[in-house]
């Protein structure tokens, strides 16, 4: 009986394999490229022959700091803290549900990526209080339930036309690997993993801020270019990630980095006026020794009315820029994306500011 039955079933399961693998490997719709200092999607620029204010634009990469589309706090002593206020419970596949929900309303406003991290950041918006969030175990091996998420976010941009700046690392989570095997362990499985299952609308920000209070020393400012090489040297089926990590606000990466990045990733937290700006920008753009995309993929400074907000100066520098939004103190569920429990949608009136400026900028 049991052999009759292992052979009626083992064509089940052979298809069910078959079609699992072919799911996961099907070609993709949408594929990132850069040409000197512009990107490219699917080949053609982005908004392409757009001009604002006499200012060209396309080739520009418009986002916003999404980090906590797969977050999950695994610490039972701090996971209550992130319930949600109608159900006060926390809901790790809620939370990814509303965050695919919400990206198609996110790419009518003009935004062409968003940054997400394997490790989140700080669920509060600055600051790490000892919750465990993170995709990668002690050993750097993959945990399947982050895993699970990603996919479907990553799934859900590649049918929008949407690129992912993915973060491996943040400085809140890296001491929950083991050693400096496990970080390498870690970047060589995500990084295969990507390119195993063919996503080619992946750009990867190696970690959040290289030179914050990294416990592991190849994820410092000093050594990180060792990983940044080590993913840009892995090619599967053809297919190469492009690579590049960020420093905190207001600072000028490494020479070391520069030279080594696909493209330039920048802070724009603490540069509170148009002069400082100007002038950082100008800091950055000195340091490129061949054209390269500068990209701000997080900048807390808002007052998107003025033509001297940081949006509009990163803008009109050519340099693409990045909203980074929390919940700040005494407001309600609906601000902020950074802030755990997020609510995705555009909803309150400092995330309708950015994305109606984002859409004058991108749109007719």
């Amino acid at each position: 009986m049991k052999k009759t039955l292992l052979l009626l079933l083992l064509p089940f399961f052979i298809f069910s394999c078959v079609d699992s693998q072919e799911s996961t490997t099907a070609k993709k719709n949408t594929t990132v490229s850069i040409s000197g200092n512009q990107f490219l999607i699917n080949g053609e620029l982005t908004h392409k022959g757009r001009e604002w204010q006499d200012q060209k634009i396309e080739g520009l990469l418009f986002n916003s700091r999404m980090v906590q589309g797969i977050f999950n706090d695994t610490n039972p002593e701090t996971k209550d803290n992130f319930v949600y206020p109608d159900t006060k419970t926390w809901d790790a596949d809620r939370n990814t549900n509303e965050f695919i929900a919400a990206m198609p309303s996110w790419k009518e406003h003009g935004l062409d990526a968003f940054t997400l991290n394997l490790q989140g950041g700080s669920p509060l918006g600055y600051g790490n209080k000892g919750w465990i969030n993170t995709t990668f175990d002690a050993k750097g091996e993959l945990k399947a339930d982050y895993i699970t998420r990603l996919e479907r976010i990553l799934n859900k941009a590649d049918e929008l036309n949407m690129v992912v700046i993915l973060g491996y690392f943040y400085f809140g989570q890296d001491q929950f690997l083991d050693d400096e095997a496990a970080v390498i362990n870690a970047v060589d499985n995500i990084t295969k993993w990507i390119l195993e299952h063919g996503y080619t609308n992946v750009i990867v920000e190696l970690n959040n801020e290289t030179d914050i209070h990294y416990d592991h020393e190849i994820l410092q400012a000093a050594r990180v270019h060792e990983l940044i090489k080590r993913v840009q040297d892995t090619e599967i089926n053809g297919q190469k990630l492009l690579v590049s990590t960020s420093f905190s606000g207001g600072k000028v990466p490494t020479q070391a980095v520069a030279d080594i990045s696909d493209f330039i990733l920048i802070h724009g937290n603490g540069v509170a006026t148009q002069t400082k700006m100007l002038g950082f920008i100008e800091n950055v753009k000195a340091l490129v020794k061949t054209p390269k995309p500068i990209v701000i993929n997080e900048d807390d400074h808002f007052n998107f009315e003025s033509d001297t907000c940081n949006f509009v100066t990163a803008t009109n520098n050519y340099v693409s820029w990045g909203y980074f939004d929390f919940r700040m103190e005494n407001e309600g569920f609906e601000n902020g994306f950074q802030s755990v429990p997020v609510d995705w949608a555009i909803s309150s009136e400092r995330k309708k500011s950015f994305f109606n400026k984002m859409k004058e900028i991108t749109q007719e």
